[in-house]
């Protein structure tokens, strides 16, 4: 008898050993029709067509043209300005030594003029240089009478005195964002890396776990059939049957569910990865990579020169301060300067209009001065330093909130790579435990609860050593990210922005 059971299993296990070469082949003569990625490959594609990594390009274009259009605010810019024309009829007060009468009039305009402007920055001023030419119809009830005015050159000057200098803090301020803009754009990236990862792991832990799920359909379905000549034969009892029967059915119902959360986490990385064809993906796990160290000085050092958080700070700092200078500016002692000097000529023949100019002359000083405004701009300047106070100790919590997130993820990173070793050798060890324990359970030297708690074991081990994969990349990005530096090949992560344009 102890032969005939012998035979049974051997018969068994070539049946088992003949269906999993069986679908080991069917999934080798798949493999031409299957997408074969790597984590690099799905960071790479995410990072060129994700809509993660498009919104990151768009809003880094905002921010490029935004820069564009304060740098060109700065050139002399040409405009062309006319009435063409400007009619007008109506009754109108005149003054005469006798008093005021109504008289009517009706007149149309024509003006053209083109003038030259440029900014000066450092004084908060403008220049200016203007010339036109208009005619002037008069309508009577008999005659038109027509005249024509020409300024061939006018040139002037406007500056405020005691007024707040936008252009000044411009200047401080606009490169400095658009720096924040470029780093921003570094740090969307990798963020995309790093969401393109967690998708990368859910798949790839779905895709292990519909494997495992299938083997242990394999194996129960084995042993179940095997549990059920030993019980026939007497050798167990109808519990241990029980048992292995709930496991069987327990194990089909695990792989319908396992093959449910693939498809899904297979839509939801296609989706991200914007891959629109149907091609079935087979992610390759990233078992193999070189480990190094990241020193924390060198890497506080790289997150306070490209962070944009880093130059936010600065930033918020100088808009503060701006805040406060334009407190103290507005609602004070005011005055204005406008000076103008050209020529100018007129004449009833267009073609006289522009010979023998006589020069003019305008000058303006104009100013403002609160004699009694009960403390008002006192009371906008007191808010303003103490919101720049507030802004000052909001930037450096924040800024040694950063210090340590720096400190954290460092030692977190540094430590992972010793946690996936772990990990590897405990699936590993478990994997080992599990076949041990599989065929002592074949030849009837343990009972089916050792079986499931091996079964439970692998299966935990496995899923536990992908989790270790996945905080050790997450950590790798997380890193780039805050830092702006790749550690690996120590250099700074940079992009060609021409290319985004």
């Amino acid at each position: 008898m102890g032969i005939n059971i012998l035979k049974f299993i051997q018969t068994r296990l070539l049946i088992a050993g003949a269906f999993l070469f069986l679908f080991s082949g069917t999934n080798t003569f798949a493999q031409g029709e299957t997408k074969t990625l790597t984590l690099e490959d799905a960071v790479i594609i995410a990072r060129d067509q994700s809509p993660d990594a498009l919104k990151a390009k768009h809003g880094f274009r905002r921010s490029y043209w935004q820069f564009r259009r304060y740098k060109a605010s700065y050139l002399p810019a040409l405009t062309l300005t006319g009435t063409l024309p400007n009619f007008d009829r109506s009754i109108q007060r005149i003054s005469l030594q006798e008093g005021e009468v109504l008289s009517e009039r009706q007149y149309a305009e024509y003006t053209v003029n083109a003038a030259l402007r440029q900014r000066i920055g450092f004084t908060g001023g403008e220049l200016f240089l203007q010339s036109g030419v208009g005619r002037l119809d008069n309508f009577t009830d008999t005659t038109t009478i027509t005249q024509y005015i020409s300024t061939p050159i006018n040139i002037g000057y406007s500056q405020p005195i005691f007024k707040y200098n936008s252009y000044k803090w411009e200047k401080r301020l606009e490169p400095l964002m658009y720096r924040e803009a470029e780093q921003k754009y570094l740090e969307d990236m990798e963020q995309v890396s790093i969401t393109a990862s967690n998708y990368f792991f859910n798949l790839l832990l779905q895709q292990i776990k519909e494997k495992i799920a299938l083997i242990s359909q394999a194996n129960y379905d084995t042993i179940y059939k095997i549990a059920v000549g030993r019980y026939t034969l007497g050798k167990i009892a109808e519990n241990e049957l029980l048992q292995l029967e709930l496991r069987h059915l327990q194990a089909n119902s695990a792989v319908e569910e396992a093959r449910l959360n693939t498809d899904n986490a297979v839509f939801q990385f296609k989706s991200f990865l914007r891959i629109k064809d149907d091609m079935p993906i087979e992610l390759l796990p990233p078992y193999e990579f070189t480990p190094f160290i990241v020193e924390y000085t060198k890497a506080l050092e790289m997150a306070r020169i490209n962070n944009s958080r880093s130059l936010g700070f600065e930033r918020r700092l100088v808009e503060a301060e701006s805040d406060v200078d334009r407190a103290k500016m507005d609602g004070r002692f005011d005055a204005d300067l406008y000076a103008v000097y050209g020529l100018t000529q007129s004449a009833i023949v267009l073609d006289e209009v522009y010979k023998n100019p006589v020069d003019q002359q305008q000058l303006r000083l104009g100013i403002t001065m609160p004699i009694l405004d009960w403390g008002v701009a006192r009371g906008n300047i007191k808010m303003a330093e103490s919101q720049q106070e507030l802004v000052r100790t909001a930037v450096e919590q924040e800024q040694t909130d950063f210090d340590q997130e720096i400190f954290l993820n460092i030692a977190r990173f540094n430590m992972q790579f010793q946690q996936v070793k772990i990990a590897a050798k405990a699936d590993t060890v478990a994997q080992k435990s599990y076949n041990i324990t599989k065929a002592r359970y074949m030849i009837g030297k343990i009972s089916v609860t050792d079986l499931n708690i091996a079964q439970t074991e692998t299966d935990n081990s496995k899923s536990a050593y992908i989790n270790a994969l996945r905080t050790y990349w997450n950590f790798y990005y997380q890193i780039r990210k805050l830092t702006l530096f790749d550690f690996e090949h120590n250099r700074p992560i940079t992009v060609n922005y021409k290319e985004l344009l």
